[in-house]
């Protein structure tokens, strides 16, 4: 496997770290083969700004734009033992629970701004805030949002909003 190190070596130095594919983690891991240290997604620098303060850290930059960094802990807590796999199970839902409540206020006011003709600094705006998002947390903005539009013109269409 020494091409996975980039170089020409028919066999991995001993102690050497390569970064290799999850499914390939799986199979060296449980074969001992390997051993796994946590990525920087959730080592402890990390944790430490998710624990100050959630909302302020843009998930899309620690897995890539668009990654899901609440699925890619769930398949690092599967390669850990009890205790590191506990912690990391624990941030991945304080995080959340943190989180949740401002991509739901943000994604009803942009829906609202949009529907009232917002225009482009409406769009802007929201694309600024979808950034820093895991791809978990896109999924549930688009999804509130469509249903802060859908409830706005539902009551705007029986009598109640017509007054």
């Amino acid at each position: 496997m020494g091409h996975l190190d980039g170089g020409t070596e028919r066999d991995i130095k001993a102690l050497s770290k390569i970064q290799i594919p999850m499914w390939m983690a799986y199979i060296l891991i449980y074969s001992d083969y390997a051993d796994f240290n946590i990525p920087p997604p959730f080592q402890a620098r990390v944790r430490n700004a998710l624990n100050a303060e959630a909302r302020s850290v843009k998930l899309s930059n620690l897995v890539g734009q668009g990654g899901l960094w609440y699925g890619f802990g769930r398949m690092i807590m599967k390669l850990l033992d009890d205790v590191p796999a506990n912690e990391i199970s624990n941030i991945l839902v304080k995080t959340f629970r943190a989180r949740l409540p401002e991509v739901i206020d943000q994604a009803q006011h942009f829906a609202s701004i949009n529907v009232s003709g917002g225009g482009a600094g409406a769009s802007d705006g929201t694309l600024a805030f979808r950034e820093g998002l895991d791809g978990t947390e896109r999924e549930l903005f688009a999804s509130a949002q469509d249903s802060a539009r859908k409830t706005k013109r539902w009551y705007e269409m029986t009598e109640r909003g017509r007054r």
